[in-house]
């Protein structure tokens, strides 16, 4: 089981099959919006 965490709020994003136990970092959605509002 692999877990896929956002690197800026640290919620789970997704949780994926695989035969080792592995935690992936990314950006979720509400992250990604709130950095477009910020950058205009």
């Amino acid at each position: 089981m692999g877990t896929i965490i956002c690197q800026n709020c640290s919620e789970t994003i997704d949780q994926f099959e695989t035969e080792k136990v592995s935690t992936l970092y990314g950006q979720c959605n509400c992250c990604d919006k709130e950095k477009e509002k910020g950058s205009k």
